[in-house]
């Protein structure tokens, strides 16, 4: 997986790179799930659900580019409620340079974010799979 997180240029891409390695991964994944609805009734959709095909265990993850300074990491605090709100567990992984070190900070803190680089060993961790590999 090394250099891929500067390959990323987009949401979209930062998707397709998420569950491209979850499936060298030996992990089924599937993109845009539709879960249910937010609070205020929006369509509440999961980037991209990652499971494990033998113990069917799952993983959510919210996927979060940010190529320039903006707005978009305005929404991470939502981001991680809306995670708990999802009938499994989930991360969200980020990738870009325009987050804030201070939002980089609290998405590490949180527990609940990993960068796009750091994500083969922690979805490694996740799923009980070897570490070696890693």
């Amino acid at each position: 997986m090394a250099g891929r997180a500067a390959a990323v240029a987009s949401g979209d891409a930062l998707v397709k790179d998420v569950a491209a390695l979850g499936r060298s991964l030996g992990l089924l994944a599937r993109e845009q799930f539709r879960a249910g609805r937010r609070i205020w009734g929006a369509e509440r959709r999961i980037d991209v659900i990652l499971t494990d095909p033998v113990s069917r265990k799952r993983l959510g993850v919210e996927c979060k580019y940010q190529g320039t300074a903006g707005s978009a990491e305005e929404k991470i605090p939502t981001t991680l409620q809306d995670i708990a709100a999802w009938p499994i567990p989930g991360i969200v992984v980020f990738a870009g340079d325009g987050f804030s070190p201070n939002m980089r900070s609290f998405l590490i803190g949180s527990g609940k974010a990993v960068q796009l680089e750091d994500l083969e060993p922690w979805l490694r961790l996740f799923f009980g799979m070897d570490l070696d590999g890693a």
